[in-house]
């Protein structure tokens, strides 16, 4: 089971988080710490006492957003040490979702945290770690992206997405009604929605059909306008895409 450390200067959001972490029964501990330097502390004790030393840490669920030392300032530390414990960025903030997989992290987990989204990430945790088997997945529902904002997921019916940004291992799902991030990568997204009229336009973009507007070519460049954006078509991929369109206006 795994021994896990919980991060966060906000007294009742720790309390809370280690009490979700101790009803999960893939912990087999969960202990606090008010910010990231006295975390640091530990985990240099931890290890110190070796892998199977009584202060071991397998996993931290880190906050972010904390006065002195933040979760980013610890997280790049114990990057660089032989055998780091795996981090769980929890935070109300989701810009930084992307520095957080240039830093390994297993997962990214919004306040408030939902039991069955900590779940989720004790999950991979412990994936990751060999301590549990993989549990099969339920197939995708392919009529919906599910995606979270302050808490909440929210079922984005895939017809309504534009386009789609790559950010890492990350990818921003753009709407008429704004973006979302997710923890899928765009080779993924392209491969699940080939069939759905989705095309690489772009080593960064994913692209509805249905939503493009116009194709502009201007001085040996392509370029598609989709909604209120103009994205770059790589020269790669314009004669697929020129090919598609073509096929679409005349079926």
């Amino acid at each position: 089971m795994l021994r896990a450390l919980a991060v966060d200067d906000e007294r009742p959001s720790l309390e809370e988080l280690l009490y979700l972490l101790n009803s999960d029964p893939r912990i087999g501990s969960a202990e606090g710490a008010g910010d990231a330097t006295e975390a640091l502390r530990r985990i240099n004790r931890a290890l110190e006492s070796g892998p199977d030393g009584p202060e071991a840490i397998d996993v931290v669920f880190l906050d972010i957003q904390m006065p002195g030392l933040d979760g980013l300032d610890l997280a790049r530390l114990l990057s660089g040490f032989a055998q780091p414990p795996l981090v769980v960025f929890v935070t109300a903030h989701e810009d930084f979702a992307v520095q957080a997989f240039d830093l390994k992290a297993v997962d990214y987990v919004l306040k408030p945290v939902r039991k069955e989204r900590l779940a989720e990430a004790v999950r991979r945790a412990a994936e990751r770690r060999g301590a549990a088997p993989r549990i099969p997945v339920h197939e995708p529902d392919p009529d919906h992206m599910p995606v979270e904002l302050g808490g909440v997921t929210r079922f984005v019916p895939v017809d309504e997405i534009t386009h789609v940004e790559a950010q890492g291992d990350y990818a921003r799902l753009y709407t008429d009604k704004g973006s979302h991030l997710v923890r899928i990568p765009l080779s993924t997204l392209e491969e699940r929605w080939r069939s759905r009229g989705f095309v690489r336009i772009h080593r960064r973009h994913l692209v509805a059909l249905r939503h493009i507007g116009e194709l502009r070519l201007d001085a040996g460049t392509v370029s598609v306008i989709v909604g209120a954006e103009e994205l770059q078509v790589s020269r790669r991929h314009a004669r697929e895409l020129r090919d598609l369109l073509m096929r679409r206006t005349t079926s």
